[in-house]
């Protein structure tokens, strides 16, 4: 495929250039996208702490809870690449609405479910309207700003993107335990309110475009995503590989995906027109932004854990310890928004995942005699430096994009981050089990009458006392698990190292 032509062009000066729409009322249409987005990405954690009390209302056990998440992660994941043609279809004010008032009134009916199965449907539902809010907001934001304002409109839509995984766990726990796990859900209705009116009352009008609707390219698409997410999903309650169900997901995602790249470079017109994919920013940016989903919410996943397990943090406790990380990102965007006009974003890039990896070079220290400034510290380096990617990767994968192809491309990108953050949700989840069993073998091996400093330390283990025995593999359990932690965040530094080179083959983005 050949790529958009690189004859370098001046860049922009003088009077700001003209954004695609023009409009009247920029800061409040942005305040209004901005409170839908945040509503809709808290949604993809708020509901985790909850799970527990929702288990005995619901009549549900430990396995089928899970279904809570998987039914909202697959309908997203299937949804979010239809964005493009609704919007053509419907227009992008109008689908943006419907998505708003669909997702409330869902988030409502989950709030008052009665039982597991009236809940993973409503969950369904909620994940269907939800899937072209991110994607839209993006749309909207590139639309109404100014080429050379693009960098602080994407840092705005990234601090919503990347702060609202961070808070939702604190926020859930918060209502959980103050009222209860319904508030989890009805939360949504004063914030979609708000967006909701701001939207209505401000949003531009937008063309409608007759597109045909290609239903075979997205039955392909929508079978991959789907055995896909259930793959990842399902595959730590199975054993993953050593289970037959792994096999077939796996199976079923590889011939989708094939039979789906084959279909749309020979149809006439395609679910998702691949002439998109001759732009190399855009290409590599689905790279980073991938890389980024299995850093943010990979890490996500970890830490909550690790604090209540090891170091005995209650909820609440754990929510402040990580809420600095999210203010990390916070201050990183709002500089890289100005800086990304002045500074090679490509450098900016690079310097944030190599803040990123230092972050995680430091958890690889954690010990569980640790106190929580370790924790502070390093997820405040990690917020600052993935605020310095996701912002200039945000604006360079679209800089030298025909914005013909922005609503299927924005919709495209949210998907990559959302399927970066399930595999390496899942990816650092299998490896944390695998290698706490090893870690604990290693560890108990050297618990036998032979160690001299095990006499030293505990001569009741020793003489079989069992109150001993008892204490020493509760320490041993806890040596485990930390070692086992140590290893994923050694395997997300190397992940982040490793993305670096990407960045030289970025265009800067007055290359157009």
């Amino acid at each position: 495929m050949s790529d958009i032509p690189e004859s370098p062009a001046p860049a922009p000066s003088g009077p700001l250039s003209a954004p695609a729409v023009q409009v009247k009322h920029r800061g409040l249409i942005t305040l209004s996208i901005m409170l839908a987005t945040i509503m809709q990405v808290l949604d993809t954690t708020i509901a985790n702490v909850a799970l527990p009390s929702m288990t005995g209302d619901l009549g549900a056990s430990q396995d089928t809870i899970n279904w809570v998440l998987t039914s909202y992660i697959v309908s997203s994941a299937i949804m979010t690449p239809v964005t493009g043609w609704l919007a053509d279809r419907l227009g992008k004010r109008e689908l943006f609405l419907i998505s708003i008032i669909g997702f409330v009134a869902t988030s409502i009916a989950c709030g008052m479910a009665w039982s597991l199965p009236s809940m993973v449907t409503f969950r369904l539902m909620q994940g269907v309207f939800g899937a072209a809010i991110v994607p839209l907001s993006q749309t909207f934001l590139l639309d109404i700003n100014p080429r050379e304002k693009a960098g602080q409109a994407m840092a705005m839509w990234g601090a919503g993107i990347m702060v609202g995984p961070i808070i939702g766990p604190t926020l859930g726990g918060w209502l959980t335990e103050s009222y209860n796990w319904r508030w989890v859900f009805l939360i949504n209705l004063p914030v979609g309110a708000l967006a909701l009116f701001g939207s209505m009352a401000y949003l531009p009008k937008t063309p409608r475009k007759r597109r045909s609707f290609d239903m075979t390219g997205f039955a392909l698409l929508s079978l991959a995503l789907g055995s896909l997410q259930l793959m990842l999903d399902r595959g730590g309650e199975v054993d993953w590989f050593s289970s037959a169900e792994t096999w077939v997901y796996l199976l079923v995602t590889i011939s989708g995906f094939w039979m789906f790249c084959v279909h749309i470079l020979f149809k006439d017109h395609p679910f998702l027109d691949p002439q998109m994919f001759r732009d190399r920013n855009f290409r590599i940016g689905l790279m980073f932004i991938f890389v980024v989903g299995i850093i943010l919410l990979a890490s996500l996943a970890l830490l909550p854990p690790m604090l209540s397990r090891i170091l005995g943090y209650p909820v609440i406790t754990t929510g402040w310890v990580m809420a600095p990380r999210g203010v990390g990102t916070m201050i990183s965007m709002l500089l890289v928004g100005r800086l990304v006009r002045k500074v090679d974003p490509r450098l900016l890039v690079v310097a944030g995942l190599s803040l990123t990896a230092l972050s995680l070079w430091e958890m690889t220290g954690f010990t569980p005699q640790m106190d929580a400034w370790p924790v502070i510290r390093s997820g405040v380096v990690q917020g600052l430096g993935l605020g310095l990617v996701f912002v200039p990767l945000s604006t360079i994968a679209f800089a030298t994009l025909e914005p013909r192809f922005r609503a299927d491309a924005t919709s495209l990108f949210s998907l990559v981050r959302n399927i970066g953050s399930s595999i390496g949700i899942s990816l650092v989840t299998a490896a944390l089990s695998r290698n706490v069993q090893i870690n604990h073998a290693e560890l108990g091996a050297f618990i036998q009458p032979y160690n001299p400093l095990l006499a030293q330390v505990s001569p009741g283990a020793i003489a079989g006392d069992p109150a001993a025995l008892q204490m020493m593999d509760g320490l041993v359990n806890i040596q485990a698990a930390m070692v086992s932690y140590i290893d994923d965040f050694y395997l997300m530094m190397w992940v982040s190292l490793a993305a670096i080179p990407l960045a030289l083959i970025l265009r800067r983005p007055e290359r157009a």
